[in-house]
């Protein structure tokens, strides 16, 4: 009897018991495996647009068998015995039996196929994710006890976790991945392995660390398992600057230390990636200029620190440059609203909101989750100091259109009236007029006009003479 949770497996109407009939005519297996089996089995959501398969079958039949199905079949990875296809929209994989092992100081796995899923099975991260489903039966193969670590909540090998770990490095990242997605706890013996070996972390490209970073970082609490990530010494050797967070003591905070400010700054935002790093990050600068005076510790300009920091270990992980340069501008805009304690003015809002842009609301939710003090009264005046932002923010939106600030004419046409090309001084004078907008509000194109000509002459150019809207 199929157990009901995974009755949905075999509709006629999704691949796996299509695939099934596909593969068994030809005389070969077909399980279902990876994190849709895993989900299933914990009656977690299963995404039935992207399924995971292994078989006996090499590349070359599966592409074969694939082609007589999907819409259109992808071929790129079958020299690692993979092929992926898509059919109706959804997507699946299909990967002959394997072992795989990273050579000593490669940062490519070496692949050879086998002719049995138990072989396979042993090769993968954990046990959780080392159940197969047989489809012709639905019977789980379970060789290395998934189904007792589904159970009990353990992230634990297939093999010696050395092993494992050997084989591909990045599953030692990947363990606090799964803590922090599935809530389960790593093993004894997984997280002593992580703390002998996390060197050999440094042969997997920053394009997979990055990959696994940034899963972890948008898990629902991410907190407690980046914790271990430093804590076994895991860190080091792809973000140092985490474990250097954690210093005797942060007077702004409640905590004993910035690195545990940070990390409940992580877990109280959103789990939305550029918010993540940005709380990650956002006190990253705060070693380098940590200061003890008469009043106690500062941390001056950390911000500013902290943004060029950012910069340079997300290139170094590869990120995006569009991510990197948002993450950047959030770290740097941070404590912005901190500044303006005795009240907003409309030129402050202004500015705050032209420096802010697209990340307007992220940064005040960043703000937000930056008050992580115990002293409620503290806490309710900077969270009253948000809201009294936004509030203003609303309401001089409503008399101005705050999201596009800038000057009523352009640089064209000020080149044009004033009769000069483009150069440091239309930059000046441009400067000059956005600045005059965010001070004083709108002004009309007239106005701006008669600021350039005025400007002209200061600077001895020649007068230009009528504004366009002033001549006759």
């Amino acid at each position: 009897m199929i157990p009901k949770r995974l009755e949905f497996l075999v509709s006629r109407e999704l691949p796996p018991a299509q695939l099934a009939e596909i593969f068994s005519r030809e005389g070969h297996q077909l399980f279902l495996v990876g994190g849709s089996v895993r989900d299933a089995l914990l009656e977690r959501s299963v995404d039935e647009y992207d399924f995971d398969f292994a078989t006996d079958a090499r590349p070359e039949t599966i592409t074969r068998l694939l082609e007589s199905w999907a819409d259109v079949v992808y071929t790129v990875g079958a020299l690692f015995g993979t092929v992926a296809a898509r059919k109706g929209g959804r997507t699946v994989e299909v990967t002959t039996f394997r072992n795989e092992v990273y050579r000593d100081d490669s940062r490519k796995p070496h692949v050879s196929f086998s002719d049995d899923i138990e072989t396979d099975l042993a090769r993968r991260d954990f046990t959780i994710n080392a159940i197969a489903l047989s489809l012709m039966d639905m019977v789980p193969i379970d060789p290395h006890g998934g189904l007792a670590d589904l159970g009990k909540g353990v992230l634990r090998t297939p093999l010696d976790p050395s092993i494992s770990f050997s084989d591909d490095p990045l599953r030692m990242l990947r363990l606090f991945r799964f803590q922090a997605t599935l809530g389960f706890k790593p093993s004894s013996s997984a997280l002593e392995a992580v703390r002998s070996m996390g060197e050999r972390l440094e042969i997997v490209s920053a394009e997979r660390i990055r990959d696994e970073l940034s899963k972890l970082l948008t898990a629902p609490a991410p907190g407690q398992a980046l914790s271990q990530v430093v804590g076994t010494g895991l860190a080091d050797h792809f973000l140092p600057e985490l474990p250097a967070l954690a210093m005797e003591q942060d007077p702004n905070q409640r905590h004993k230390d910035v690195l545990a400010h940070t990390l409940a700054v992580v877990d109280k935002a959103s789990p939305d990636l550029t918010l993540r790093l940005a709380a990650l990050f956002h006190d990253i600068g705060k070693p380098d200029t940590r200061e003890f005076g008469p009043d106690g510790v500062s941390f001056h300009h950390h911000e500013v620190v902290g943004a060029r920091i950012t910069r340079r270990r997300m290139k170094a992980l590869r990120y995006p440059k569009e991510i990197t340069d948002d993450v950047a501008q959030l770290v740097f805009l941070h404590l912005r609203p901190h500044t303006l304690k005795m009240g907003w003015t409309d030129s402050a809002v202004r500015r705050y909101v032209r420096d802010a842009g697209h990340l307007l609301t992220l940064l005040n939710e960043l703000v937000r989750c930056d008050v992580t003090t115990a002293n409620q009264r503290r806490e309710q005046a900077i969270q009253n100091r948000i809201d009294e932002l936004e509030e203003r923010i609303a309401s001089l939106g409503e008399k101005e259109e705050l999201a596009r600030l800038r000057a009523p004419i352009d640089g064209n046409q000020v080149m044009a009236y004033l009769g000069i090309g483009p150069g440091p001084k239309i930059g000046e004078i441009m400067g000059l007029m956005l600045e005059r907008r965010i001070e004083e509000g709108p002004y009309t194109v007239a106005e701006a006009y008669q600021m350039a000509r005025v400007w002209a002459v200061e600077e001895g150019l020649s007068d230009p003479g009528p504004a366009p809207d002033e001549e006759e």
